[in-house]
C-alpha cells in the first residue's frame, strides 16, 4: 500500500513539473526523474495511455488539451495570426477550424493535427516578422499577431477571404488603431495589399487616399482574391470590386 501511494505521488509531482512547460520533449523529462532515455520512453508510454499528456509530434508532447496553447509553442520563433488571432480579439464571430502558425524557420512538416484542431505552420521571409506580441493566456505565455497585424496577415497570406476581412473591419473600425495600422500596411510595402485596404477603409469613411497614392500603380486586381475579377472597377484605387456588400 505504502508502495502505491508512493508511486502515486510521484506521479503526480512529475505531471505537475510538466506542466511547467507548454511542450516538452524526452529530454525535459529525462531531466526531471534523472533516468537514461530506455525508461523516460517507458515513462511517456505510460502517461500517455493514461492520457495524462498526449503526443502533438514525434518527440513533442504537452499535458495542456488547448490547440491555441500548443500550437504557439510548437517551434520558435513563430506567432499566431489568421483566423485564430481575429477570434482571439473579437473581430469575428467565426470559430476557425485552422490555427495558423507564422516562422522564419525552415520545417518539413507544415501541418500538425491535435486536439480536432489543424495548425498549419507557414514559413514567411524575416521582413514579414514583425508585429507580434507575447501575451499570458490560460496561465501560460503565447505570441500573436496585433490585431492591425493580424488582419494584414489574414489577406497578404490569404488566410482569410477579403470579404471576411470586410466585415470584421466594417465591425470593428473603433478597435483597429489606424496610425499603428498604416504603419504597418506601408512596412509590408505591398502594392495589391496597400490597394485593397486604402479601398475597404474609404467604404467605411476613412481618408488615407494621401498617405497610400504613390503606391498605386495602373494594374487593376479583384477586391477578394478568392472570387473571379469581375465587377465595377475604381479608378482610384484601380480595384475591380468583385464583392457584394
Amino acid at each position: 500500500m505504502i508502495t502505491m501511494v508512493t508511486q502515486k505521488m510521484k506521479k503526480i509531482n512529475l505531471i505537475k513539473n510538466l506542466e511547467k512547460y507548454p511542450t516538452f520533449n524526452i529530454k525535459v523529462l529525462k531531466d526531471i526523474i534523472e533516468k537514461d532515455s530506455e525508461y523516460a520512453k517507458l515513462v511517456i508510454y505510460r502517461l500517455k495511455k493514461e492520457k495524462l499528456i498526449f503526443e502533438i509530434e514525434k518527440n513533442k508532447y504537452t499535458t495542456r488539451k488547448d490547440p491555441l496553447v500548443v500550437a504557439s509553442n510548437i517551434l520558435w520563433p513563430s506567432y499566431i495570426s489568421g483566423w485564430s488571432s481575429l477570434r482571439y480579439y473579437n473581430l469575428t464571430e467565426q470559430l476557425p477550424q485552422t490555427i495558423s502558425i507564422f516562422t522564419t524557420r525552415a520545417r518539413g512538416k507544415k501541418e500538425i493535427f491535435f486536439n480536432n484542431t489543424r495548425i498549419k505552420i507557414t514559413k514567411i521571409k524575416p521582413k514579414y516578422f514583425f508585429g507580434y506580441k507575447k501575451v499570458r493566456y490560460r496561465d501560460c505565455e503565447i505570441f500573436i499577431a496585433d490585431k492591425e497585424k493580424a488582419l494584414l496577415d489574414s489577406a497578404l497570406f490569404k488566410k482569410v477571404s477579403f470579404s471576411e476581412i470586410m466585415n470584421a473591419v466594417k465591425n470593428n473600425k473603433k478597435e483597429i488603431d489606424l496610425d499603428l495600422f498604416l504603419k504597418y500596411l506601408i512596412k509590408l510595402k505591398n502594392k495589391a495589399l496597400i490597394k485593397r485596404f486604402g479601398f475597404l477603409l474609404d467604404m467605411v469613411k476613412i481618408d488615407v487616399y494621401d498617405e497610400l497614392k504613390r503606391f498605386i500603380d495602373y494594374k487593376y486586381i479583384p477586391l477578394d482574391y478568392a472570387m473571379k475579377p469581375k465587377g465595377k472597377r475604381n479608378k482610384k484605387w484601380r480595384i475591380i470590386n468583385n464583392v457584394r456588400y
